[in-house]
């Protein structure tokens, strides 16, 4: 009886999301682009300082879009569907809809997620869920996107890329400097050796310098192996004296810090970094958006 209750709660919550998310494409279809442009705006300022923008890291969506109401609209609500209530039971799966012989490609998506490997099921749901939710603000209409929060990461594409090493740079964050602490570089790269070879997901640590790493699911022990060393030379490279840097390439990451040293805040970033913080804003306030476009239509209707 528990199990069929926590699965009766779990459809609800989806219908929720998918809810969430047709009619925020509506309600952003709905508007003209210089009055969508003027209204986030207006909303992102007066609400900068509610929006905690750290839990997103960055995201990536497609040039092409699909059409309202088209087969790839259903099968991405049918992946997206899967990916949330796959999550509570799994870190980590992937999904293929509409790639049977006799599909009509156009309807032909590939998904997965992955949360953080010292994540439980509760966390990575709910952090799934967050990222499911946020998806169709963020890339609204997107043949692909990818959605990488502190905690899971999502992402679908119309062509297949599953298990297809890619090492691209996605993002790139570093501290400020450590200065000349030859003790602490000693151990950074101790560190960082360690974690060269995890397999999966690792968590090292060598006196006060701790990090972490994880490869997705989806790739072979060889191909993890690989990822994980790009990203490792990414981070002395990028990031060089930096007390503490994180590297995400498009299939693992890499992150390294001093012990009780977690502060971006006067560091540098790449230039994705102020991008993520307003879409993490505009993420924040789009139910003040939604309640505001629905005000504006009354007046207009008042007014008419």
């Amino acid at each position: 009886m528990r199990v069929e209750a926590k699965k009766r709660r779990l459809n609800k919550r989806m219908v929720r999301i998918l809810q969430q998310h047709s009619s925020r494409n509506a309600l952003l279809s709905a508007l003209d682009p210089s009055s969508l442009l003027l209204l986030l705006l207006l909303l992102a300022f007066s609400h900068a300082r509610l929006v905690k923008p750290n839990a997103y890291i960055y995201s990536g969506c497609s040039q092409e879009k699909y059409q309202p109401g088209s087969l790839f609209e259903s099968n991405l609500n049918s992946v997206l569907t899967s990916v949330v209530s796959s999550s509570s039971q799994a870190t980590y799966n992937s999904f293929a809809v509409g790639n049977g012989t006799a599909a009509p490609p156009e309807g032909l998506i590939y998904g997965l997620y992955q949360c953080r490997g010292d994540l439980n099921l509760v966390e990575c749901s709910g952090c799934i869920q967050s990222a499911v939710s946020q998806m169709s603000l963020v890339c609204p209409y997107s043949y692909g996107a990818s959605l990488q929060l502190d905690s899971c990461y999502v992402r679908y594409e119309h062509m297949d890329f599953l298990g297809r090493l890619d090492t691209g740079l996605r993002y790139h964050k570093c501290s400020k400097s450590a200065g000349s602490d030859q003790e602490f570089f000693r151990r950074r790269d101790d560190v960082l050796a360690d974690l060269r070879g995890a397999i999966g997901f690792r968590v090292s640590r060598s006196g006060l310098v701790q990090g972490f790493a994880q490869c997705l699911g989806d790739l072979s022990t060889a191909d993890c192996s690989s990822c994980l060393s790009q990203a490792v030379e990414e981070s002395r490279t990028l990031c060089g004296t930096a007390a503490a840097a994180d590297v995400f390439l498009a299939q693992c990451y890499v992150r390294c810090w001093a012990s009780g040293y977690y502060d971006f805040s006067s560091g540098s970033s790449n230039s994705e970094d102020q991008a993520g913080k307003t879409v993490a804003i505009i993420v924040g306030v789009v139910g003040a958006l939604a309640v505001l476009i629905v005000l504006l239509s009354l007046c207009r209707k008042a007014m008419g």
